[in-house]
């Protein structure tokens, strides 16, 4: 049962049918299917392949958008569903989460949000084509503990260059954790500009942000 519901959370996500995947989650939730699972292993690997696809050059833009958007609406479903069973884990942390400026990608931010946010972290999810600036300023804002920032463009990582630069010129270097990640992005890149930390993929940018927050 699990299996064909996991089979068909990937296909919801890579055809982006939002009315299907909803309804997937549902029925998993109403046949007492761990949603946390469900999202992990159906979901976000079926965004992972619309990532994929447009890395190939057979996905375009607009169905990466919507992907994005389907995993939205899924993640609240399971947000609710984790509300609702009394099984929410206490809050240990606040992250403020964003795309950079100058990128419109979201497909790997929706992922790591969905899966830090069952960890206990609360997310603060700017979205896609955000200034370091106002990065920077909503941490303020929220009191985080940690920035998290995806770059999908190798024109955009100077952005999470920035980004750092803003938090020393701030004196916020260190008080605010940094977690990076992105297709361009790797650890060597991470420790050049001076980030706390570098994601390779969604499940290793939950196991950092956990690491960062405990250290």
């Amino acid at each position: 049962m699990k299996e064909t519901i996991i089979k068909e959370a990937i296909d919801a996500m890579v055809k982006c049918n939002e009315a299907e995947a909803v309804a997937i989650m549902n029925r998993a939730i109403d046949e007492g299917l761990d949603p946390v699972e469900i999202l992990s292993e159906g979901f976000s690997a079926g965004i992972r392949e619309v990532g994929d696809l447009f890395g190939k050059g057979r996905a375009f833009l607009p169905e990466l958008m919507l992907a994005a958007d389907v995993m939205k609406s899924v993640s609240e479903i399971v947000d609710k569903a984790v509300a609702d069973s009394g099984k929410q884990t206490e809050k240990i942390g606040t992250m403020v989460l964003a795309t950079v400026e100058g990128d419109v990608h979201d497909i790997g931010k929706g992922i790591v949000a969905s899966l830090i946010k069952t960890q206990g972290i609360e997310v603060i999810d700017l979205g896609r084509d955000v200034s370091a600036e106002e990065i920077v300023n909503k941490a303020v804002e929220y009191d985080a503990d940690l920035i998290g920032t995806s770059a999908l463009l190798t024109t955009t990582m100077g952005e999470q260059k920035k980004l750092e630069e803003l938090l020393a010129a701030r004196g916020l270097k260190g008080k605010i954790k940094t977690l990076i990640g992105g297709a361009p992005v790797t650890e060597r890149f991470a420790k050049r500009i001076g980030a706390d930390a570098y994601g390779e993929d969604a499940a290793e940018a939950v196991e950092k942000a956990l690491a960062l927050l405990h250290a």
